[in-house]
């Protein structure tokens, strides 16, 4: 009987010590596609592998969501005044944040998303959709890209999109660093900490 306690409790380490491996790997070779690009706010091409000289924190976001994705935006602008003040910010580091509802979320509908933060629109944070003459591969793109990172989503049909709940910081080749929790759990002095250890 000992022996199958024994097995028993082996099996379940086994299996947990299995998937902590399993995320561990996968954020490790997380990444974004370099040869990606998208719409910003001003109708403009981005691509994601043009620039290789900054760190680039990456939010996922609908401009519809009720609670969640705002007060990540929220806390994010609080972050940015801080890297601001220590001359890191668009030095360093540039802010993307990306809506998974492009069909939506227009050029237009993210500038407006953008005052009601109070983000200046100067190229400092960029905010990318999809161009409505291409939505359908762009729609492919960002699901790629959400892929590329780990992040998962979902429109159950009411608009109202079911997704994971975390920010990610890449590096200059856009290759996973860290990740960090969206909402309330955003803790802009981990972040700004992480950013400046690196």
């Amino acid at each position: 009987m000992k022996k199958i306690y024994l097995t028993c409790g082996l099996a379940i380490f086994l299996g947990i010590a299995g998937g902590i491996a399993f995320f561990l790997i996968r954020d490790a070779n997380a990444s974004v596609p370099s040869n990606i690009t998208l719409t910003n706010q001003n109708s403009e091409s981005y691509n994601f592998g043009k620039d290789k000289t900054k760190l680039k924190l990456i939010e996922f976001i609908y401009t519809h969501c009720p609670d969640i994705c705002p007060t990540t935006t929220q806390k994010m602008t609080a972050l940015k005044k801080d890297l601001v003040q220590a001359g890191i910010f668009r030095k360093k580091i540039e802010f993307i944040t990306i809506s998974i509802d492009p069909v939506r979320d227009t050029p237009e509908i993210l500038t407006k998303y953008m005052k009601g933060f109070g983000i200046s629109n100067n190229s400092q944070w960029t905010f990318l959709t999809g161009d409505s003459s291409t939505l359908k591969s762009d729609v492919k793109k960002i699901h790629e890209i959400a892929n590329g990172l780990g992040f998962q989503f979902i429109d159950p049909g009411n608009g109202q999109f079911v997704h994971t709940t975390f920010t990610y910081l890449v590096d200059d080749h856009n290759r996973f660093i860290a990740k960090f929790p969206m909402g309330n759990n955003f803790n802009k002095q981990d972040v700004y900490e992480s950013i400046s250890k690196i």
